[in-house]
């Protein structure tokens, strides 16, 4: 008779990822006071477990180990388990990650710590197999290794987790300069150049990972320079990618990387984050080079936002699960029998010659290195060169498809769904705030700003507490955990692309608030940049600095492009030398390798050339936008002068009132004459980018 599963403390969270493991034999206890008293209590080590609901190997870890009952006595007999969800807790995630990679000079997820009752970890890992096997230690023999020593030496442990934090602290204050300038933003194209994937686009080999701020680096690169390389590295990295298996040509939306270089075989986890910076890319690539590909990619990702991704109230859910029932990309992946089910023999036909699938499947499982019968859809190369091989018109294909996709579309909607974590998160909300905001004024696309309003409305009303701080989380009603630096800084970056969308001034004025609160809470006074937690909330040993561009930018990378870009949209000099400060403060790290801070770099551009602000005094219609709006001008602040807004702004106060509908375009503060024909106005600005 099986025995009965009992919940441990995780079924009282909101974390879809703690709840996941609810029902595990180990006495799971989330990240509390409890816990590390009961550890201090009973004399026992902490096994920290870090990881998140959309995880793959946290799935394979969990079955494998804490699911496993030897397991489970071992941990809870001898340590206090303790389970984090990072992106609950990204500050106990940053520290623990810059453990490891201390440690053993690399990271990931499942992150696994073992540390003292005082929080100072001396054991690190990632992924581990219950067994050991072939030189690799299996979690059970590390537990009783580390149990050995905790009770028979002591000392040795106690002394390596001790130099170990002090190591990391000094780390943390350490100070290195480094030369910033024009000729650094030279070097990130040479080196993005160098990486880049002639072939099948992207940088570097596999994995490879979409990282939008690369692209939008680059556009900003050839706006400045007029390098042709820029553009077709733009033009053919958002090309391959949507034809690649990386894009869900079913269901829209991408997947989080590739696991090879051809963008074939991706891992299926679809994350808010990446939509809402693709969002970006994507509108700027249609700017930038007018393909109908990348405006209709935009309008797709859309469509897969608010029909999987967002909530009854107005926001984003997180992310969609990469396995379900048990397996990896199964709702994703189609055998040859499946598709004959649900297409006629024509369709199947075009299906499978477009699409590349096979009997045996066209992929390699990655684990195995097998073909197990299961195919992605991957074109790999653009519809009119497939057109062309067909021998019909791009359009009829392109048709043919679109009959094909909603009838996959309707038959993949009865399978087993993966999981769908309905965390709220303010960071990655902000993100799709200022993607929906972009694109919807770029390709006067109203329902896109609806969307963005609608959000960021939610976010103002709901994720902020009594004080005025913002909370970092929601989930069934109820917010918590105080904001870290990435909710203000890609909240503040996604109001403010509201306001330029809308031209309504609270979502100026709150930008303006939570930046003014970023900076008195954050702000690092010995050494300058922002740390990742506010001063009045931290409970790890160290309060983390970062600014390395991932798979999302840095919260001090976006912090420096907002303020820079705030203090010469107000007049506000102190916003934009803190600006130019978070930037100085990292110096040594962006110079010694600045493709691997793109973001940085943008706010450097604006640092080193400058904005352009255009004021519009009486506007009689919004709508007049439109033209200036689908251009593509990177260094382009547009202001409606409102007595809100002069309040903010002696620089926007100055501008003289008008009966008339006028346009002020100024430079370094100093203004044009006016002009009343927004035309003239969108002609010089084109110009100046020409002269560049």
């Amino acid at each position: 008779m099986q025995k009965e599963k009992k919940p441990n403390r995780l079924i009282k969270e909101k974390s879809p990822y703690l709840r996941q493991h609810a029902y595990n034999p180990v006495d799971w206890y989330p990240w509390s006071e409890e816990a590390f008293e009961k550890a201090k209590r009973e004399d026992k080590p902490i096994f920290l477990s870090i990881g998140y609901s959309t995880c793959h190997w946290c799935h394979v870890m969990e079955k494998e180990s804490f699911e496993d009952e030897e397991i489970a006595e071992i941990l809870n007999k001898y340590f206090v388990p303790i389970k984090v969800d990072r992106e609950e807790r990204p500050d106990i995630d940053a520290f623990y990650m810059s453990v490891c990679q201390a440690m053993t000079g690399s990271g990931g997820w499942p992150l696994t710590i073992i540390m003292t009752p005082d929080k100072e970890p001396f054991f690190a890992g990632t992924y581990f197999p219950k067994e050991s096997y072939f030189g690799r230690p299996g979690l059970k023999e590390i537990l009783l290794t580390i149990k050995e020593l905790w009770e028979k030496d002591r000392e040795r442990v106690l002394n390596t987790a001790k130099h170990l934090v002090k190591a990391l602290q000094e780390a943390a204050k350490k100070k290195a300069h480094g030369n910033l300038g024009e000729e650094t933003l030279h070097r990130a194209f040479s080196e993005l150049f160098t990486s880049y994937d002639e072939y099948f686009g992207g940088f570097g080999n596999a994995l490879k990972f979409p990282i939008p701020h690369n692209l939008m680096f680059l556009g900003r690169y050839y706006y400045r320079y007029k390098r042709e390389q820029a553009l077709k590295m733009i033009d053919k990295t958002l090309t391959m990618m949507r034809m690649g298996g990386i894009y869900d040509h079913v269901g829209f939306g991408f997947h989080r990387y590739s696991t090879d270089k051809e963008w074939l075989l991706p891992h299926f986890e679809k994350m808010l984050y990446d939509q809402a910076l693709l969002l970006i890319a994507y509108t700027e690539g249609y700017q930038l080079l007018g393909k109908e590909l990348f405006k209709k990619t935009v309008y797709e990702i859309v469509e897969f936002l608010e029909r999987d991704m967002l909530s009854p109230e107005g926001a984003f859910y997180s992310a969609w699960d990469a396995d379900s029932e048990g397996e990896e990309g199964k709702f994703y992946t189609w055998s040859l029998q499946e598709l004959k089910e649900v297409l006629n023999e024509d369709e199947l036909k075009l299906v499978t010659q477009v699409f590349n699938l096979r009997e045996e499947g066209n992929y390699l499982e990655e684990a195995t290195k097998r073909r197990v019968g299961r195919n992605v859809l991957h074109i790999g190369r653009p519809y009119e060169e497939v057109a062309r091989e067909l021998g019909i018109a791009p359009e009829e294909l392109l048709n043919k498809l679109e009959e094909i996709r909603k009838k996959l579309f309707e038959a993949r909607e009865k399978r087993v769904k993966p999981l769908r974590d309905e965390k709220i998160l303010t960071d990655w909300n902000g993100l799709a705030v200022a993607g929906l905001s972009y694109a919807g004024r770029s390709l006067r696309e109203k329902k896109f700003i609806e969307m963005a309003k609608r959000v960021a409305d939610f976010l103002l009303n709901n994720m902020v507490d009594e004080k005025g701080y913002l909370l970092h989380t929601y989930m069934e009603g109820e917010a918590k955990i105080p904001g870290f630096l990435e909710d203000y800084a890609y909240l503040i970056w996604g109001l403010f692309e509201l306001y330029e969308a809308t031209l309504e001034d609270k979502y100026l004025e709150e930008a303006l608030r939570l930046q003014e609160l970023q900076i008195k809470h954050f702000w690092d006074k010995e050494n300058g940049g922002f740390f990742q937690t506010p001063d009045f909330f931290t409970d790890i040993p160290v309060r983390k600095k970062e600014v390395y561009d991932g798979a999302t930018p840095s919260g001090n990378s976006v912090s420096a492009y907002n303020l820079l870009r705030l203090g010469r949209f107000l007049g506000k000099k102190e916003l934009e030398e803190y600006g130019v400060k978070t930037l100085q403060a990292f110096s040594w790290e962006i110079s010694n390798f600045p493709s691997a801070h793109t973001f940085s770099l943008m706010a450097l551009d604006l640092a080193l050339n400058g904005t352009k602000e255009l004021v519009i005094v009486n506007l009689k219609n919004k709508k007049h936008l439109t033209e200036l709006y689908k251009e593509y001008l990177p260094d382009l602040l547009v202001a409606l002068k409102t007595s809100e807004i002069s309040e903010l702004s002696e620089f926007i106060k100055s501008i003289p009132e008008s009966d008339k509908e006028l346009y002020y375009l100024c430079k370094n503060y100093t203004c044009e004459k006016p002009s009343d024909k927004l035309e003239e106005v969108i002609k010089r600005l084109k110009g100046d980018g020409d002269e560049a």
